[in-house]
């Protein structure tokens, strides 16, 4: 049995030609930072979509325990049928990498709360069942619990950002959903995102969500909430900058390109090892996973500030149908976790200016360091701990190509490898050695397939919590 798992949900409509190795890279990354699988989302209108799967759920079946499930898009273009989705999940549901609940495979969706009665058929026709947990965000918690209660297993909340003109995110959304599930003691699904810019006048998209402390700000939700599952939004929607996935440039929207180009989200992913596992364990306060060693910093920031007089914003508003421009939603700051097994200085460094902070033993912490504390604001990023030093793109007053400012961050990590210590000694007291950095990860890809196990989970005893990583997928091309 495999409790408290987590799922990063792939936008599988972006990969159209996508070959077997780009599925082995995307994977093998999820896989390190102790995510345990993904959450494949399908277009109706996609016709690469079958290769698709069995590409992915071959290569998840070589990871140690890398698990797949399949999410109904019901929101980009094409129409989804009973004997299509039945057909597709026969086709999957006992594939050695399919996630299971009390032997039945998981099944979601994005959208298609219309589509009830559609699903109470698919429920019938599917050998064994399905454990279905759908996002009907569109129809929220009180009518799912009028028009669909007894059909669901659960249910997932895709709302992972702040409101319009709201800096933070509040756990108001969550609540609405664990009152309406948990007397009945079904799946309560917790979206968690990191980011969310996307402009992309084409598709009448064009908005920023306030996401200077969002990622780090969800996580410390989880840890209060304890919901059932947690997906984080998204592995790689790169048009919504929510990706935490490297960037795939054929993946890329092309009109989003010259706000995603360059700007890698890897340094979200530091970050996670610590907040999983605190989960899984139950609770806040743990010992540092050994897969970050003896530490991990993750930074992100935006490398245009939003005051630039000499760059427009590009009518993007403060969220999604907000009417303030974005640049009164955004913090010019550079956001910072870090976590160390020891006291220890944190240094920023903002070109020729220094700012250095405390991070205490064994506590996670998060900082926001003010470009005007750092006097001309601007110049390459360079965070130093623990005598290791990662850099990043500069800020600068320089308007982007495009002339308009580019609301996207960029995220940066270090991992500092674990002091090997002496026989005989306590842990930090002595030996110079280095093992691989943490940040590597424990990512173990084997060859050949093997026998799988822990792919089920029961849910006898109790409801074990499971993490999921979710993306969303329009037709390849965008969710709305």
């Amino acid at each position: 049995m495999i409790p408290r798992a987590v799922f990063a949900h792939y936008l599988v409509g972006l990969t159209f030609n996508q070959t077997t190795e780009q599925w082995t890279k995307d994977i093998a990354a999820a896989h390190a930072a102790s995510i345990d699988g993904f959450a494949l989302n399908i277009g109706a209108s996609d016709h690469h979509t079958l290769e698709a799967l069995q590409q992915a759920y071959k290569v998840a079946a070589k990871f140690d325990d890398f698990m797949l499930f399949i999410s109904y898009d019901f929101a980009a273009p094409g129409d989804w049928t009973v004997d299509t989705i039945v057909n597709l999940t026969e086709t999957f549901k006992d594939e050695p990498a399919q996630f299971k609940v009390n032997g039945k495979p998981l099944v979601s969706t994005f959208e298609g709360g219309e589509f009830v009665d559609g699903w109470k058929e698919v429920r019938k026709r599917v050998d064994g069942d399905i454990y279905f947990v759908p996002d009907w965000s569109g129809l929220g918690p009180q009518k799912i619990k009028e028009q669909a209660y007894d059909l669901i297993d659960g249910a997932f909340s895709f709302n992972a950002w702040p409101w319009a003109g709201s800096s933070k995110m509040t756990t108001w959304p969550d609540g609405e959903y664990t009152g309406m599930l948990s007397p009945s003691h079904k799946t309560y699904m917790m979206g968690v995102s990191p980011y969310f810019y996307t402009r992309i006048p084409e598709l009448n998209k064009n908005w920023y969500m306030s996401s200077d402390s969002l990622w780090y700000d969800r996580w410390l939700h989880v840890l209060d909430i304890m919901p059932d599952m947690v997906q984080i939004v998204t592995w790689n929607d790169f048009g919504e900058s929510h990706y935490i996935g490297d960037i795939v440039d054929s993946q890329v929207f092309p009109p989003s390109a010259e706000y995603v180009s360059d700007m890698s989200h890897k340094g979200f992913r530091a970050m996670l090892p610590y907040f999983i596992a605190a989960y899984k364990a139950g609770k806040k306060d743990i010992p540092l996973p050994a897969q970050l060693g003896d530490g991990a910093v993750s930074a992100w920031y935006r490398t245009t500030p939003a005051n630039l007089t000499n760059c427009l914003d590009g009518a993007t508003v403060w969220g999604q149908k907000g009417t303030l421009s974005a640049t009164a939603g955004v913090k010019d700051v550079i956001n910072i976790f870090a976590v160390s097994v020891r006291e220890t200085t944190l240094t920023v460094t903002l070109g020729d200016a220094e700012k250095e902070l405390k991070v205490e033993a064994g506590t996670p912490q998060f900082f926001q360091v003010p470009l005007r504390d750092l006097e001309n604001e601007t110049g390459n990023v360079t965070i130093t701990m623990n005598g290791h030093t990662t850099e990043g793109p500069a800020i600068t007053h320089d308007c982007p190509a495009s002339g308009v400012i580019n609301f996207n961050a960029v995220a940066i990590e270090i991992g500092i490898p674990k002091e090997e210590v002496p026989q005989g000694l306590p842990d930090g007291s002595g030996g110079g050695g280095k093992s691989s950095p943490g940040s590597s990860g424990g990512s173990s890809y084997k060859g050949k397939g093997k026998k799988r196990k822990n792919s089920v989970v029961s849910l006898e005893g109790g409801i074990p919590v499971a993490v999921a990583v979710v993306t969303v997928l329009f037709a390849g091309l965008l969710h709305v």
